[in-house]
């Protein structure tokens, strides 16, 4: 059953890729917004850094989203479709190597896969339509969210979890119906492995059964919503590419200091950029819908 998971996964990922191509040579090489395709080395470090500390457990949507902000690179309304198109193939490259080596039950493994899939497939459609102002609201309240989870985590207010490798009866099903609701998230920009950690301890499973389950959810459900940010055209062309290309080889260093690497202090850092960040982009909120109508985007919105 692993296997054929990973097959599906390999295939899943190769559409992706194959729609992706194709719509910007549709464009003619360029992206949504009209920009060039080729990255530059702020996007690549970019990719590496946050790609790096995703590999470790970190997270990558909230730190993205504050170095995004913070250099001004990206429209607030384009960011959720460049986390989610532009972080995908790192997170496929992690699931691969999660999935070989850390033991988890494969029907339990599978379920919540799925369930997020379906929730990114949902979530990815009414996120790539939303104005500017609703998605900084909507994102400002994510990274609000996600800060606490990670303080939770930080101040060890989490259970440690359990041993279980397998998820049955009841638990299941709460497991399915919590990662269909963060798979929806994921497409908002907040990050799914904090609250897939704590979901994980709370049901009694082992904690290291949390790294296949949160980066095998994301590696499936992420190029499921990508696709309908791609169609969308609801992203950054250069910023997901250096995201893409930059976070493989962070992913593929970052493997061997997985049991080394003490993060304790990273994580404080984490924790006070994504607060700043989220109370910034709520302030943008207030201040934008002081000034326009809140009302949806169109594909012709997106390239002006």
């Amino acid at each position: 059953m692993k296997s054929a998971l990973l097959v599906a996964l390999g295939v899943l990922t190769a559409t992706y890729l194959v729609v992706w191509v194709r719509s910007v040579q549709r464009a003619g090489g360029r992206g949504p917004a009209g920009e060039g395709p080729r990255p530059g080395a702020r996007h690549l470090l970019i990719g590496f850094v946050t790609n790096f500390f995703d590999t470790l457990g970190i997270g990558s949507f909230a730190t993205t989203t504050s170095i995004f902000r913070f250099l001004r690179l990206v429209p607030d309304e384009l960011i959720p479709g460049t986390l989610n198109v532009g972080h995908t193939t790192p997170s496929v490259t992690q699931a691969f190597i999660y999935i070989g080596i850390v033991s988890v039950a494969m029907p339990t493994l599978a379920a919540m896969i799925a369930a997020a899939v379906a929730g990114a497939w949902l979530g990815a459609g009414v996120v790539c339509r939303w104005s500017r102002v609703r998605v900084q609201r909507g994102m400002g309240s994510a990274l609000l969210a996600a800060a606490g989870l990670m303080l939770m985590t930080q101040l060890g207010l989490v259970p440690l979890g359990g041993t279980a490798l397998a998820l049955t009866g009841e638990r299941l099903a709460i497991g399915i119906a919590v990662n269909f609701v963060l798979g929806a998230l994921m497409t908002l920009g907040i990050g799914l492995y904090a609250p897939c950690m704590i979901l994980v301890s709370l049901l009694g499973m082992d904690p290291k059964a949390a790294f296949p389950i949160m980066m095998g959810s994301c590696a499936f459900l992420m190029p499921v919503g990508s696709l309908r940010f791609i169609r969308e055209e609801s992203y950054s062309l250069r910023n997901a590419l250096g995201l893409a290309l930059g976070g493989i080889v962070g992913v593929l260093l970052a493997v061997s200091f997985f049991s080394t690497l003490d993060l304790h202090t990273v994580r404080w850092l984490v924790i006070v950029v994504v607060l700043y960040t989220a109370i910034t982009m709520l302030l943008s909120a207030t201040t934008e819908d002081a000034s326009a109508p809140d009302v949806p985007r169109s594909k012709a919105e997106v390239r002006s």
